[in-house]
């Protein structure tokens, strides 16, 4: 017998009071974690790099961002673009959108 569904919406959820960022882990398996995260106006501060010790696969749903990687490259992301972070890979947020809200969806993997 299958138990109930249930339903939600990916475009809701976002606090005010958190940082300007969100996370949310939708879904997790042995090797991936499924995550969505909302930002409005997030950078990632000028001291620190992002370092995940996994594979990261990016997709901008709305909104707009730049990231910055260690080796110089600067992204633009628009809508519907999408990529993947290799694992160890030094990089860092420096602008989304406040308006839209950027909303994202990450799986990371090994």
């Amino acid at each position: 017998m299958l138990s109930k569904i249930s339903v939600n919406n990916f475009y809701t959820g976002f606090t005010q009071d958190h940082l300007l960022e969100n996370y949310k882990i939708l879904l997790s398996g042995k090797k991936f974690n499924l995550e969505k995260i909302i930002s409005k106006g997030y950078v990632t501060p000028d001291d620190k790099w992002i370092i995940e010790d996994t594979n990261e696969f990016v997709m901008l749903l709305k909104g707009n961002a730049d990231l910055l990687f260690e080796n110089g490259q600067n992204i633009k992301l628009s809508e519907g673009d999408y990529f993947v972070i290799p694992k160890n890979t030094k990089h860092k947020v420096t602008r989304t959108s406040r308006r839209p809200l950027c909303y994202w969806l990450t799986i990371h993997y090994k």
